[in-house]
C-alpha cells in the first residue's frame, strides 16, 4: 500500500485548510497522524466504520473517505497554533477498534505535509 498526502502549508490562525492523502489500494482503516516539533508524534483522526477523533482537534476538523477514488481527507476548520505539525496519513488492514488511535496500529505511512499555523 502507497500512501501519498498532499495540501499542507502556511495559514493564519482561524483559516481553514484541507489535506488529501491518496492510496494505492483501499484498506480497512485510514488514519491522520501528525509531529510537532519537538514533539512525538500524535493521532488527529481515523475511520473505521466509525469515525474517530483526538479531543484537541474535535469540532474542528473533519475526516472523510471516498472509497470508489481510494482517497482521505482531513478538513480542518479554526486552525490554532497548535495544530502546527507535520501531518501523516496512514493506513491499516488489521486495525482494531481498541487500537485505533495507536500509532503502532498502522502499517502503512505516507510521506507527510507540513502545516504551519501562524498566530
Amino acid at each position: 500500500v502507497q500512501l501519498q498526502a498532499f495540501g499542507g502549508g502556511l495559514v493564519q490562525a482561524g483559516a481553514s485548510l484541507g489535506l488529501s492523502c491518496a492510496a494505492s489500494v483501499r484498506t480497512t482503516a485510514v488514519a491522520w497522524f501528525r509531529q510537532a516539533p519537538g514533539k512525538e508524534r500524535e493521532f488527529v483522526a481515523a475511520i473505521r466504520w466509525n469515525k474517530y477523533y483526538a479531543e484537541s482537534v474535535k469540532g474542528r476538523f473533519t475526516i472523510s473517505r471516498d472509497n470508489a477514488k481510494n482517497t482521505l481527507s482531513l478538513q480542518m476548520n479554526n486552525l490554532k497554533p497548535e495544530d502546527t505539525a507535520v501531518y501523516f496519513c496512514a493506513a491499516s488492514n488489521t486495525v482494531i477498534v481498541s487500537t485505533i488511535t495507536k500509532e503502532t496500529a498502522y502499517g502503512y505511512w505516507g510521506q507527510g505535509t507540513l502545516v504551519t499555523v501562524s498566530s
